[in-house]
């Protein structure tokens, strides 16, 4: 029998399947600068203040959008226009019609593996609230997906 995520898609899904088919790598919770004259997008490698950056699981997930004000919310309606998710992205992946990685915990039953194949932002990344903001700048970094 097919899973939900092979049968299904991003729009038919249910909150609960949305909220399982996130791989969990913490990408998006990277801080983006953009360049206000070309609306060029520039990734970092500090990440927004509630992630947890050993497990990379965000501290305070329910009450992020009260803490966070630019924290986004991915849905259903903007997963396909946010161009800087990346291309390993779970959500991107299901869009495109393109098969789940081999990492996810959705075929690997563990949320841990995905941390060995070096696909999240685990060992890699520095909190915002070690960083001075006129030293983000510093931090910007080209990721390989």
């Amino acid at each position: 029998m097919a899973n939900f995520w092979q049968t299904k898609t991003l729009a038919q899904m249910s909150t609960e399947e949305w909220e399982l088919l996130c791989d969990g790598c913490a990408k998006c919770c990277l801080v983006k600068l953009e360049d206000y004259d070309s609306g060029e997008i520039f990734h970092t490698n500090v990440t927004c203040e509630l992630l947890d950056t050993e497990s990379c699981r965000c501290s305070d997930y329910e009450g992020r959008h009260n803490i966070v004000d630019d924290c986004i919310q991915l849905d259903q309606k903007n997963i396909i226009s946010l161009g800087w998710l990346p291309q390993s992205c779970s959500y991107r992946l299901i869009a495109d019609g393109k098969p789940l990685p081999e990492w996810h915990h959705l075929l690997t039953g563990s949320r841990e593996t995905l941390h060995g194949y070096g696909a999240s932002l685990q060992g890699k990344v520095v909190s915002e609230l070690n960083i001075h903001d006129d030293d983000i700048e510093d931090h910007i970094i080209q990721w390989v997906d």
